[in-house]
């Protein structure tokens, strides 16, 4: 932001025409690269963290299109002292937010220790109260009147049954109670789990989820296949029609991608308008299952516009990859990802079919 407040305050400065072109090139190119920074940065809040990292997108795509109309340094002013706003209001309610995660999981464990002291209590109860039986009975070893001997025995038999039967409902009320808190607790952690591991926009699976899962069937050495999906000129639908009817299309979009899949297919979003798919299946099935998803996730698609609904035309390029033994993540992702590429330049000139690698 430095460097184009500097551009801004000495342009026209005596600068030659073929200079002043020159510097408005480097101005086009360097604004529409820290455009696309904002972007990111707000998709990769998302992976940050997912319950709070949506509202920093949105943020951030209000002060990336202000920067889309004519440029002055008041604007680049005010947009830089924005941005630095919203990621420092970001980054404290994110502290806050993992905060209270944290303090869930030591409210679990208070409840445990609490549970764990209050049966200790009870049974230090319990066995003094048998001590005092126990004596007694050795009392009752000493006497030689039968009837004296017969009334203590019973006395002492109904106090270790009663003593024995409250010992038996305290210990169950203690443990439905821990039972109970801690499937409370569960229920919120699982939820916050839930929430930690799917994208905030469409639904899907985050990247950090799929990463997880990638890692794991990679180090099981099971042979699968990964595809990556991208949604053909999505920057122009952005460009043209705005970030909110971007957005919508990425939600139909993931919508329809999940319902083509299988329930044992893992579907994430990979960031920005790509896609993945994890298939626990051979390179021949996947190439059958993928060019089934095709033609199903591509057509026509009905957004809402700034000016009222846009019917749109959605294609996508794919680049399937199998698996390879002691192979790592970042080398099957790499050649999904070139084989995508390739396709997308071998549709442009008039192929399309899925490739393999």
């Amino acid at each position: 932001m430095i460097s184009l407040k500097k551009y801004l305050d000495t342009v026209g400065t005596g600068l030659t025409q073929e200079r002043e072109a020159e510097e408005g090139d480097l101005l086009t190119t360097t604004l529409g690269a820290y455009r696309s920074a904002l972007m990111e940065m707000g998709s990769c809040s998302l992976d940050a963290c997912p319950g709070l990292g949506n509202e920093l997108k949105q943020s951030l795509g209000q002060l990336e299109a202000r920067l889309g109309g004519g440029v002055t340094r008041e604007a680049v002013e005010e947009t830089e002292g924005a941005v630095q706003q919203q990621l420092q209001d970001w980054g404290r309610r994110t502290a806050r937010h993992y905060q209270e995660k944290a303090g869930e999981v030591k409210e679990i464990l208070i409840v445990m220790a609490r549970t764990a002291e209050s049966v200790g209590a009870r049974d230090q109860r319990c066995a003094e109260q048998i001590d005092r039986v126990t004596m007694r009975l050795k009392k009752i070893a000493n006497l030689e009147d039968l009837t004296e001997i017969r009334a203590s025995i019973e006395s002492s038999a109904a106090e270790l049954k009663t003593s024995i039967d409250r010992m038996t409902a305290e210990g169950k009320a203690a443990i439905d109670q821990l039972r109970a808190e801690v499937a409370t607790f569960q229920t919120r952690l699982d939820q916050a789990e839930q929430v930690a591991s799917c994208d905030a926009l469409t639904g899907l699976r985050n990247r950090l989820s799929v990463e997880g899962h990638l890692e794991r069937r990679l180090a099981a050495g099971a042979a699968f296949c990964a595809a990556i999906i991208d949604i053909d000129r999505f920057k122009q639908v952005n460009d043209r029609h705005g970030h909110v009817a971007g957005d919508e299309l990425l939600r139909q979009f993931a919508t329809e991608l999940k319902s083509a899949c299988r329930s044992k297919d893992i579907v994430g979003r990979w960031g920005g308008d790509e896609f993945i798919i994890l298939l626990d299946c051979g390179l021949v099935e996947a190439e059958a299952q993928i060019e089934r998803l095709s033609a199903w996730v591509c057509g026509s698609y009905k957004v809402e516009g700034v000016s009222g609904p846009i019917q749109l035309q959605v294609d996508a390029s794919i680049g399937l990859a199998e698996s390879r033994p002691n192979e790592a993540l970042k080398g099957l992702i790499a050649r999904a990802d070139a084989e995508m590429y390739r396709q997308k330049a071998a549709a442009k000139a008039g192929g399309g079919a899925v490739r393999r690698s």
